[in-house]
């Protein structure tokens, strides 16, 4: 009889531990959000000097999904058309066209074989809407890790989030103009660092 009690008494327990342990997945289930971004409301804006002078211009967002804890940003992904590269601040059409097909060109970011960027988040830390976030930086099919600050802002209704972000083209394999590579280019250098403002909106 004591033998019976004991092999209950065990099954409930485990049963309990069980339904626990459910709960648990299916609380943890409720609270990671991902949010879809909405191209149309997310923008990335792309800065680059030079000796000479600067260029800048815009790019556009293709698709990308944020995921929440609460208001915390845990993860995300986002893919940017590299087809779509425009430059803002040169007047003359020939000029402009020119300058935008040397930048999808082999020289730079050779957008007819690699016509997308990604970027993956692997590491978010911060609290409130400071975040450093980490992640997988793909151009030209070749993938380094960047780390940079963002402000996030998150809510049931969705998900915003800004950032700065400096890069270095020559991690990329994207040297030309570059005088780190070309010493005695002079005044025809193009700086290596160039600057992505990105904007994400997401929504359910």
């Amino acid at each position: 009889m004591k033998t019976i009690k004991m092999i209950a008494s065990v099954l409930v327990a485990g049963m309990m531990m069980i339904n626990s342990a459910i709960a648990t997945e299916k609380t943890a289930s409720k609270k990671a959000v991902s949010f879809k971004v909405d191209a149309s409301k997310s923008a990335v804006k792309w800065h680059a000097k030079k000796v000479t002078g600067e260029h800048f211009g815009t790019i556009n967002l293709a698709n990308g999904v944020l995921t929440v804890d609460g208001t915390k940003i845990t993860g995300g992904s986002f893919e940017i058309d590299m087809t779509s590269i425009k430059c803002d601040d040169i007047t003359d059409a020939g000029y402009n066209a020119k300058l935008v097909g040397h930048l999808k060109s082999e020289d730079f970011f050779s957008v007819e074989k690699n016509p997308k960027a990604i970027f993956k988040i692997t590491k978010a830390e911060g609290s409130g809407a400071n975040y450093t976030l980490t992640g997988d930086l793909t151009i030209k099919g070749i993938t380094q890790s960047v780390s940079f600050p963002a402000t996030v802002k998150a809510d049931a209704k969705g998900v915003t989030a800004t950032s700065k972000i400096t890069l270095d083209r020559t991690k990329w394999d994207i040297r030309y103009g570059s005088k780190s590579f070309i010493p005695n280019i002079g005044d025809k250098a193009i700086y290596d660092d160039f600057d992505l403002d990105v904007t994400l909106t997401a929504v359910k």
